[in-house]
């Protein structure tokens, strides 16, 4: 039994195209759909409830694709949406979150573990409830750096003036001698190199894509939703806004090239989710 339909996978920019791709490597079999919502880029400083607001519409959009399943690939809209979504829709719907501080847990040998997001991430203390879910007696340390998504996106990813953000980040998850940081934000892979040049070998660097690709591989085997066809994978991405920052720093961040782009209006969006109106 094969199940071809694609899987959907969204953020609000080009950071989530971490998790595509540790997708496309895990399953290669399987078609993917990637919604960038430039229009409403960044995520990070934004309430919760307008992100959740923004997330729902768009997972909603993506049931008109017939997609079988759901990644958001966005900790600030996974800590946003992620439990209101499970309730709302009948497809399985999988966050960044909990497959990162999984992993943070078994990298740690001292318990002590620090977690670098965005605002919203921060604020909505999701990583700091799921690593104690899975062992209570390890510490969190965690810090918001907001600046880094958009210097991220400027493709600055090595510029000084990005260090400089990172190492204020970092300063204190140093001092308190973390053994294990979670990059809690899908844009930050990009930073590892200067990541280990201020923290050298001293700390595991987690970034929640690979647990997360393996964790939706689980999902699929579990319930008989893998595709069974090999070199028929198709991919699209689709972006509200301009397509324009998203597709050159999109190239860098994918390593390879893009699916074919199409943009979306965010009118649009909204009518096809069900809830037409302003955005």
């Amino acid at each position: 039994m094969s199940d071809p339909r694609p899987l959907g996978v969204f953020d609000s920019g080009v950071g989530g195209l971490t998790v595509l791709r540790e997708l496309q490597r895990q399953l290669p079999n399987e078609s993917t759909i990637y919604f960038a919502d430039l229009g409403h880029f960044p995520y990070g400083p934004r309430y919760q409830a307008q992100v959740r607001h923004f997330a729902i519409n768009i997972i909603r959009f993506l049931e008109t694709l017939e997609v079988k399943l759901v990644v958001i690939a966005c900790n600030t809209a996974t800590a946003a949406a992620l439990n209101t979504a499970r309730e709302l829709f009948d497809i399985p719907i999988i966050g960044v979150i909990t497959p990162g501080a999984e992993a943070a847990v078994a990298a740690t040998r001292n318990k002590r573990v620090g977690v670098i997001s965005t605002e919203g991430t921060l604020q909505s203390q999701e990583y700091l409830h799921a690593i104690r879910e899975a062992n209570p007696t390890i510490g969190v340390l965690p810090k918001a750096a907001p600046e880094l998504v958009d210097l991220v996106e400027a493709g600055k990813s090595g510029a000084p003036e990005t260090e400089a953000v990172l190492r204020a980040a970092l300063q204190d998850i140093l001092h308190y001698q973390a053994d294990t940081l979670i990059l809690g934000c899908t844009h930050y892979p990009l930073l590892r190199p200067l990541i280990r040049k201020i923290a050298g070998d001293s700390m595991t660097v987690v970034d929640s894509a690979e647990t997360t690709a393996a964790r939706v591989k689980r999902v699929l085997a579990r319930n008989g939703l893998e595709s069974a066809e090999p070199g028929g994978a198709q991919h699209q991405i689709y972006v509200t806004g301009s397509p324009e920052r998203f597709t050159d720093v999109a190239h860098i961040l994918f390593g390879q090239d893009l699916p074919p782009i199409t943009t979306v209006r965010l009118e649009l969006v909204e009518a096809m989710s069900g809830r037409e109106g302003a955005a």
